[in-house]
């Protein structure tokens, strides 16, 4: 007489479950590691437009002056801090062409780091 073979033998349940065990842990690891980009590039994309906000407004502070980088709020500034970030800018005294420099730090789970915009301003 010839036996069916119905279902699983044990080890191949055991063999089964430990494929699917070490899938589910590199996914759960992928994830956090996906979650902490996300969050490092939140904080970083706040930072570039922090850095964009304040240069623009530097430079509309230089346009509004005659002659073009008369006006007082077109200089040197900071530490100024919001959002849990510090932004300082450095405007040349003189010169017909300036190179503006802002500088936002902000703090990550490794320390502070630094996103800098820098320009040159004609005057």
């Amino acid at each position: 007489m010839k036996h069916l073979r119905l279902g699983f033998t044990l080890i191949e349940v055991l063999v089964a479950i430990l494929v699917l065990g070490v899938g589910v842990l590199a996914l759960v690891g992928t994830s956090a590691g996906v979650t902490r980009m996300i969050g490092r590039g939140k904080i970083e994309t706040r930072a570039a437009q922090a850095a964009s906000t304040r240069m623009e407004t530097l430079r509309l502070a230089a346009d509004a002056s005659s002659p073009r980088c008369a006006d007082p709020a077109f200089a040197s500034g900071g530490p100024v801090f919001s959002g849990g970030m510090t932004e300082s800018w450095l405007v040349p005294l003189s010169g017909k062409v300036r190179q503006v420099r802002v500088t936002v730090t902000y703090l990550t789970l490794r320390g502070a780091r630094e996103a800098v915009l820098e320009t040159a301003l004609t005057c």
